[in-house]
C-alpha cells in the first residue's frame, strides 16, 4: 500500500491491522474508522484464540479508540 496516510487507511478499512503507541503497547483489531487526525477505532477480530478457563468469565472484547497522537505504526 503506497500513498498519503489517509489513503492508505481507506484501504485497510474492515481489515485486521495491529496498531503500536508510542509506550509500545499493541493492540490488534479491525479497523472500523478513522479521521484526518489518524484517530482510530478497532473493533474485535470475528474470531480470537483467547484462551480463557472453563470456569472463568470469557473476556470481554470492546470497540477501542485510539489518539492518533500516540500512534507510531498501523501494520495492514
Amino acid at each position: 500500500m503506497d500513498g498519503r496516510p489517509l489513503d492508505v487507511l481507506e484501504e485497510a478499512l474492515r481489515s485486521e491491522v495491529s496498531v503500536r503507541l508510542k509506550d509500545g503497547e499493541e493492540y490488534h483489531g479491525v479497523l472500523t474508522g478513522y479521521d484526518q487526525h489518524m484517530n482510530v477505532v478497532l473493533s474485535p477480530p470475528e474470531e480470537t484464540d483467547i484462551p480463557y478457563d472453563a470456569f472463568e468469565t470469557p473476556p470481554v472484547e470492546d470497540t477501542t479508540v485510539i489518539r492518533g497522537d500516540n500512534v507510531v505504526v498501523i501494520n495492514a
